[in-house]
């Protein structure tokens, strides 16, 4: 326990949500709704409220994990707590890759935007930062990219209590910035018309599987992963009963409110002898809300968007540094990473030998995804597989830790929960086939690692262990049969027509859930929790990892 002795609980509620918020609102409001609109016409603003409510399902889920564990990392470790180690490392691994990619992805978009610049104060030299006809960043793009990355490293370096004070005012800017875009837009150069044509071209007739892809891929599940920064900084939350609930959800409102102004902003926006040529999907904009901008006239909107391109995605970027390596803190805690990724810098409570390895990774993305577009599918999929173990984990542990303390106790938790895991299957199967098998073996081929450090600890509980993940390996293989299986209109061979295939995905999922759920044990870590809630109950508890917490158990045993 004494692990997390130097960590600060420096960060208040407000503070907490502003950081759910600046994760949600980055890269995802400049390219999000053009890209959505490109998926399913004007049926994107369904997708933005389909997306948002669905995210809110399982959010609620991780809100009452964080209340119970507030610690720092808790993302990557609940799984671990109701499930055993294998759970908790593909959970962990899943997330892991998931977040720590949004790092370069927003340097990347804000390059990407600045390569639109124009006038003669900006100079021609920000045009070679990317080539629109490979769709990716130059040398000199990539330099300055890495720069980016850099200073997000550096403002975490020395204290949350910077981090969270710099991000707050950053967030408030983020939050303006795009209601002011869109009331702009709105009052400028609103067409009705464009409501009434297609995706491409003709009348406009909502595609329900199009709404569906753009839920999964567009960026709308991309920009909503944001609501993970509160659980993952809970360890540095004043009050995490109070606090996180607050944070996770007034995030998401917040957000979605100003996700759905956008996409109405943005389609009635775009001008009609564009969509003439070929509809929505032909709309090519490299800055789209600028780019609206100088079509309309409004110049000073355009400098500021663009202005706001390094600010929104640089915001998001420095808070996913921060959230990172917490992440890395907790994998290093369940016992699949060397222990020196798990020391705290004494004096400014940080974990900065985790911040280095993200650093590095950061770096390794960026060479091998130099475009926005080219990385925001990838960490959309991976995200969704790291929300499946959360709605297991708070239900397992309803039942085999009934006892504990849950500062924040969600009502109708198994019917939400039942929802989320469920809606989580049905955004896999949307990601469409080849891209939901593609992400599947990315997970699977971190297995070697986990399986390293099982022989490293004589294979100690392996049985156990792999007993209690059975379900998520039977799930993540059943939904990629199914989704090479499902329909046409979902990358799939039809052998599953259209309409089956989402009745089939969403009896998986409640077959899954209800077996994760069934599969669930009592670990050492919430035993050790137990006992040490027993002997210190006014005391604010961080579960031990795995060896300390056998270590306790035995010792009281």
């Amino acid at each position: 326990m004494t692990q997390d002795s130097s960590i600060r609980r420096d960060v208040g509620p407000w503070a907490l949500m502003f950081t759910g918020l600046g994760s949600i609102i980055g890269s995802g409001w400049l390219f999000g709704a053009w890209n959505a609109a490109r998926l399913a016409g004007p049926g994107a603003i369904w997708a933005w409220l389909l997306g948002a409510a669905i995210i809110m399902t399982i959010a609620l889920t991780y809100a009452e994990l964080g209340a119970m564990f507030p610690e720092t990392g808790g993302m990557v470790r609940y799984g671990h707590y109701s499930h055993g180690s294998l759970v908790g490392f593909i959970a962990a691994w899943a997330n892991w890759i998931a977040i720590v990619s949004v790092i370069p992805v927003e340097a990347e978009a804000s390059i990407q935007y600045m390569a639109g610049w124009d006038g003669d104060w900006v100079g021609n030299w920000v045009h070679d930062l990317y080539n629109a006809h490979t769709d990716t960043l130059s040398h000199l793009g990539l330099t300055f990219t890495a720069i980016l990355i850099v200073v997000y490293f550096l403002l975490n370096y020395w204290s949350v209590k910077l981090f969270a004070r710099s991000n707050s005012a950053i967030t408030i800017v983020k939050m303006i910035i795009p209601v002011v875009t869109g009331i702009a837009l709105i009052a400028s150069g609103f067409d009705h018309a464009n409501f009434n044509v297609g995706v491409h071209g003709g009348a406009h007739t909502n595609d329900f599987a199009a709404i569906l892809t753009a839920v999964a891929t567009a960026g709308i599940v991309f920009s909503f992963n944001g609501f993970q920064s509160p659980v993952n900084l809970a360890g540095e939350a004043r009050n995490p009963g109070r606090s996180i609930p607050f944070a996770i959800v007034g995030a998401i409102i917040l957000a979605t409110i100003i996700y759905v102004l956008l996409q109405v902003a943005y389609i009635g926006a775009v001008p009609s002898e564009l969509l003439a040529k070929a509809g929505w999907h032909g709309i090519n904009l490299s800055s789209p809300f600028a780019d609206l901008a100088k079509i309309l006239g409004l110049q000073w909107l355009a400098t500021m968007l663009f202005a706001d391109a390094f600010v929104s995605p640089s915001g998001t970027g420095m808070t996913y540094t921060a959230s990172t390596a917490r992440m890395i803190y907790g994998m290093e805690r369940n016992g699949t990473l060397p222990k020196i990724f798990g020391r705290i810098h004494p004096k400014w409570g940080v974990p900065r030998p985790a911040m280095w390895l993200n650093l590095v990774v950061a770096f390794i993305f960026l060479f091998f995804f130099r475009g926005w577009d080219s990385l925001a599918a990838v960490i959309s999929v991976a995200t969704i597989i790291s929300y499946l173990t959360g709605p297991v984990s708070v239900m397992t542990l309803r039942r085999t830790a009934p006892e504990l303390h849950r500062p924040f106790r969600l009502h109708g938790l198994s019917i939400i929960a039942g929802i989320a895991f469920i809606m989580s299957a049905e955004l896999l199967y949307w990601a469409k086939w080849p891209l939901t098998g593609q992400i599947i073996l990315l997970i699977v081929a971190a297995l070697p690692l986990y399986l390293y450090y099982q022989h490293k600890h004589g294979w100690h509980d392996f049985g156990r262990q792999m007993k209690g993940a059975w379900w998520l390996v039977g799930y993540l293989i059943s939904l990629a049969v199914v989704s090479y299986l499902g329909s046409t209109q979902f990358g799939g061979r039809n052998y599953i027509p259209y309409g089956w295939d989402l009745a089939v995905v969403a009896v998986i999922g409640l077959v899954f859930f209800l077996w994760g759920v069934k599969s669930g044990w009592r670990t050492p870590s919430v035993e050790a929790i137990r006992i040490e809630a027993h002997e210190h109950p006014d005391a604010i508890l961080v579960p031990p990892e795995e060896d300390e917490a056998e270590a306790i158990v035995a010792h009281k045993h």
